[in-house]
């Protein structure tokens, strides 16, 4: 619908208007899906009014059709339910406003619901929303527990009385919100990203008491789902009875079967923690009797050995064997000395007897020249040649004559 306009040649209101309703009065009839969210049968009017709307994006448009077309599901349609429309879009000009025009209403029934929620749970289960390994772990005692439920409701008392009973010093932060409807998938997602955001809040419990399938619808929507695999705060789902399950449920860190279920898996009970402290108490004092027993007697065992109670008799042994071993070195040393001495004296002796000294003393004398050398045979000496003759007792000069 390309047009030539410009701010000197603009089109009116009217023609642009006209345009669109000729444009969409082109398009075929089409088959939606949504949840009706106002019905207005006026009495004596022909034409049944009602909006039909989106619940995972909160998109709503507006459905009219006669009233014959109504009057053929109006037993079993009412606001909230959920339905199937065959109609064409049509474009009211005057308004400005596109709305469809119903030929054919039906209503979605259960077992297409419940076929519907199997393959959105196969989806998100493919995707990993639902993984056991991203769970998150439950604190042990919370000090701010965030709870979403519906206002003054059965779940919020069995929720708030019960958690309080067993541990009185815990605290709620609440947001009451619409837990079946047309707002219910909007509110719980806002509420449950609130909390998430509060530092104070350590755990959110998303509570609601049973209902028809119909009435948990929202608790297993794709949007709702998401925010909750998103949120960085462990949540609890307590949503219906035991037999009732949500996709809520399976993407929430930790599934209750009932909201009381919720507030004893998230809030510990004093009392038990006192009993189980005082178990642990006497465990540890039964251990530690157990310990100073084995002790003392392994004390006594090692009092009662002889070498405690004569602690110098193992002294006396050692000194005696040290006596002994000192006498025994002693023994050993004289006699290594006496043999060192015999030898001695007859290695001195030999070397007595063979000493030059000796000889000379025998009255031998040996004879030498100026330069020191000894004579040993009469050719190697002259006549008149002065030599020095060595005996025992010294030294003197003689002269060779010929």
């Amino acid at each position: 619908m390309a047009l030539n306009t410009s701010p000197d040649a603009p089109l009116p209101v009217g023609e642009v208007s006209r345009l669109i309703g000729g444009w969409i009065d082109r398009l075929g009839a089409v088959w939606v899906e949504g949840q009706i969210t106002q019905l207005s049968r006026r009495p004596g009017q022909g034409v049944v009014f009602m909006t039909l709307r989106d619940p995972s994006y909160d998109i709503s448009v507006a459905v009219t059709c006669y009233r014959q077309v109504f009057d053929a599901v109006a037993d079993v349609v009412s606001e909230g339910a959920r339905v199937v429309v065959h109609a064409k879009p049509e474009w009211y000009a005057p308004r400005g406003q596109l709305s469809l025009r119903a030929v054919e209403i039906k209503p979605v029934g259960i077992g297409e619901l419940l076929a519907r929620l199997e393959q959105l749970k196969r989806a998100l289960g493919g995707e990993g929303l639902f993984a056991v390994d991203r769970k998150k772990a439950l604190p042990f005692l919370p000090h701010r527990v965030g709870l979403v439920c519906g206002r003054a409701s059965a779940a919020e008392r069995d929720v708030l009385e019960n958690a309080r009973r067993r541990w009185p010093a815990v605290r709620f932060e609440v947001r009451n919100v619409a837990v079946q409807g047309i707002h219910a998938v909007t509110q719980v997602i806002e509420a449950v990203q609130e909390l998430d955001q509060d530092p104070a809040v350590d755990v959110i419990i998303v509570a609601r008491g049973g209902g028809s399938v119909e009435d948990l619808l929202p608790f297993s929507d794709e949007q709702l789902v998401r925010a909750v695999f998103a949120c960085r705060t462990p949540v609890v789902s307590a949503i219906g009875h035991e037999p009732d399950s949500p996709l809520l449920d399976l993407v929430a860190d930790l599934r209750a079967s009932t909201p009381t279920d919720a507030a004893k898996k998230v809030v510990p009970d004093v009392g038990e923690e006192l009993e189980r402290v005082r178990q642990l108490r006497d465990r540890a004092l039964r251990t530690v009797r157990g310990v100073l027993e084995r002790e003392e007697r392994g004390l006594a065992h090692a009092l009662g050995r002889p070498a405690m109670e004569r602690p110098h008799r193992m002294v006396d042994e050692r000194e005696a064997e040290v006596d002994a071993l000192v006498a025994r070195s002693r023994r050993v040393l004289g006699h290594l000395l006496d043999r060192a001495e015999s030898e001695l004296s007859h290695t001195r002796a030999r070397v007595v007897s063979l000493s030059p000294a000796a000889t000379l003393e025998r009255g031998y004398a040996v004879l030498q020249r100026a330069d020191g050398a000894v004579v040993r045979a009469p050719g190697e000496v002259g006549g008149g040649e002065e030599l020095r003759a060595r005996v025992f007792e010294g030294e003197f000069a003689v002269r060779v004559v010929e």
